[in-house]
């Protein structure tokens, strides 16, 4: 087998998942398989590690971790990786910034994706105090984590949480234990004299607010005891003032992290973000019993009265309480620290990784199995094997001003917008009867009423829907009703024999616009959704970025200009199978320019008027009908000769 990692993180940064990534590549190798690793770039990461190529992709520093490098690459510059190495299978480790390359670059590559969920994300944001984006993290994680083939989850809590999301398919699958470097043998009298204390508490990982570190304030004052804290990270200034009586030995790894760790009398975790907990692991295989919180990867790992105790998350009295209770009782530290290393026995490496290729086999077949229920006479665009293309004879498009085609004037001053364009295209293969029933201002209720009506008395056997952009600009906004809504007239003309190509709303690349990426992000993947149940063909914006350049937007700067129009129409071609749609794409934007306005006359044009109609409760597409409300018939000659025009 042939796979893929696209990992969050790598060499020479070591982390969890890190970590994890070099077993699984070391057991790749041992069992015959063939690897390959994209990976953010760093001063001093290898360039091959257990007979796996590392591909370096640019990236930038992570505030407050100058070690930590966040990948930037395109999911184009992913998938041409991906296309090098033809993988069976693509593991994506902890996915989040590159990881969504890695989901997308694998769907248009047509391959199996495994997202391992690692590190909530979601529940960071919230505590470095940035709630505005948790709300962002999560419909995040949940575009990227639905658009694998499988979610590895690594605990019962993580598996509820995905679950919560509405993510399906998800299989547990834990983390293993290098039960031999992390052993009771370990243990350094030297070490242990050197700290300077009969008991010792013991804390390894990041100094970071998602850690909780500062809760090990509560720990203070108990007789015979000193905490130790092993780690590194952009709070360990304001906790060594918060803590001084700690002693902190900074980031350890390798034979020194396993004497320190084995030198523990006991070990506290008390963040409450832990998808796992894999120092939790180590700390038992060394033979030290926990105090963790009981929330998160710990109840997996800690058996409460056996080796070690959860306490209640966010009572630190309860916490000083456990913690003082092993502190004062060795037998029981003993007793407890056995049953953890006993129980750890079962779960090292090679049998966690073995467990790994069977997911890997189960995403294979089931990739196959969606790939067989989702087949059609339609071309998908990286497809390495065409199959035959259905011709469509009545096509009606459904939406708003983007749909109707504002910013896109024809010769004659009409406005042609992307469905027009699309139109043309697929008229060019023998002539097509073509309806538009898009307004301007149109929202939600007005697709699933007048103009739903009106499409399914014309019978279509194709309907394109853009719609939701109005809804989601509103000051409160409901997506799940909107969602149900478009899902219902889907259905509908599903129901008549109609195809139906759903394209998700999109916003200009502009700061202003930043402020509806939730929303537009949360829409999105329930369109995906739709088109999943219902057998929709969709149009993912979110796989053409650059839709989002200046240049693809119009002089008010929320529509598409005629560039913009042009690059949808040639994306829905190819999504549609028109033949060379890509290369008509590419030659007709070298035959036209964009020329953008200036900024007085966006406010004197376009923003002003805006505001006018507000005030006074009125909206542009008021008193407008469709400006093509029964079809027009588009002739092979006809069609030909406009293709391009203008």
């Amino acid at each position: 087998m042939r796979v893929a990692i696209v990992t969050e993180s790598f060499l020479p940064h070591m982390n969890g998942v890190t970590g994890s990534v070099l077993q699984i590549l070391r057991h790749l190798q041992r069992r015959g398989h063939e690897a390959h690793v994209i990976a953010p770039a760093a001063v001093g990461a290898p360039t091959e590690i257990s007979g796996a190529r590392i591909e370096a992709i640019p990236s930038l520093p992570l505030p407050g971790y100058r070690h930590v490098r966040v990948g930037t690459s395109s999911a184009r510059r992913v998938a041409a990786s991906l296309a090098r190495f033809q993988p069976d299978v693509v593991h994506l480790a902890s996915p989040f910034a590159l990881g969504w390359r890695g989901v997308l670059a694998a769907e248009r590559l047509d391959l199996p994706a495994i997202a391992a969920y690692q590190t909530d994300v979601a529940a960071y944001t919230e505590r470095y105090g940035i709630a505005a984006t948790t709300g962002i993290a999560h419909t995040h994680i949940t575009r990227l984590h639905r658009r694998a083939t499988m979610t590895l989850a690594p605990s019962a809590d993580a598996a509820q949480q995905l679950a919560a999301l509405g993510i399906d398919r998800v299989r547990r699958w834990g983390r293993g234990v290098d039960a031999e470097r992390f052993h009771p043998s370990r243990r350094e009298s030297v070490l242990r004299a050197d700290w300077g204390a009969e008991v010792v508490i013991g804390y390894v990982g990041r100094l970071a607010p998602e850690k909780q570190v500062e809760d090990l304030a509560a720990l203070r004052g108990i007789p015979g005891t000193r905490l130790v804290i092993v780690g590194d990270g952009p709070s360990r200034a304001r906790l060594e003032s918060g803590l001084p009586d700690a002693l902190f030995l900074g980031h350890l790894e390798g034979g020194a992290l396993a004497a320190a760790m084995a030198s523990f009398d006991l070990f506290v975790h008390p963040g409450e973000s832990e998808t796992f907990g894999q120092t939790l692991q180590e700390a038992h295989a060394s033979g030290v019993p926990v105090v963790a919180t009981g929330r998160g990867g710990p109840l997996d790992l800690v058996r409460m009265g056996i080796d070690g105790w959860l306490y209640r998350p966010g009572d630190l009295d309860d916490l000083r309480m456990r913690v003082a209770d092993l502190a004062g009782d060795t037998r029981k530290r003993r007793a407890f620290g056995e049953a953890g290393r006993d129980a750890v026995q079962e779960r090292s490496w090679e049998s966690v990784c073995d467990q790994l290729l069977d997911h890997f086999a189960e995403a294979r077949r089931l990739h196959a199995a969606d790939s067989g229920a989702r087949a059609r006479r339609i071309v998908r665009p990286e497809s390495p094997a065409p199959v035959a293309v259905r011709r469509w004879h009545r096509y009606v498009a459904l939406g708003d001003s983007l749909t109707e085609g504002l910013c896109d004037p024809a010769p004659d001053g009409a406005l042609r917008g992307w469905a027009d364009r699309l139109a043309l295209l697929l008229a060019a293969r023998g002539g097509l009867h073509y309806a538009n029933l898009a307004i301007r201002s149109k929202r939600v209720q007005d697709l699933s009423g007048p103009q739903l009506a009106r499409a399914l008395e014309l019978r279509p056997d194709l309907v394109s829907i853009l719609i939701g952009a109005n809804d989601l600009v509103k000051r409160r906004v409901d997506v799940a009703a909107l969602a149900a809504e478009v899902e219902e007239a889907v259905r509908q003309l599903r129901g008549i024999g109609a195809d139906v190509l759903l394209v998700t709303p999109f916003l200009p690349g502009r700061r202003a616009a930043a402020l509806y990426t939730r929303r537009f992000s949360a829409f999105a993947t329930a369109l995906t959704g739709i088109a999943t149940r219902t057998g929709a063909i969709l149009i993912d914006t979110d796989l053409h970025p650059s839709l989002a350049e200046r240049p693809n937007w119009g002089e008010d700067l929320v529509h598409l200009s005629s560039r913009g129009h042009r690059f949808l129409a040639y994306r829905a071609g190819e999504m549609l199978g028109v033949p060379d749609a890509d290369a008509l794409g590419a030659l007709d934007a070298a035959m036209h320019e964009h020329e953008p306005i200036g900024a007085g006359v966006w406010w004197r044009r376009h923003a002003l008027p805006w505001v006018w109609r507000r005030l006074h409760g009125r909206a542009a597409g008021d008193g407008r009908v469709a400006k093509h409300d029964d079809y027009v018939y588009l002739g092979r000659s006809s069609a030909a000769r406009s293709a391009f025009v203008g």
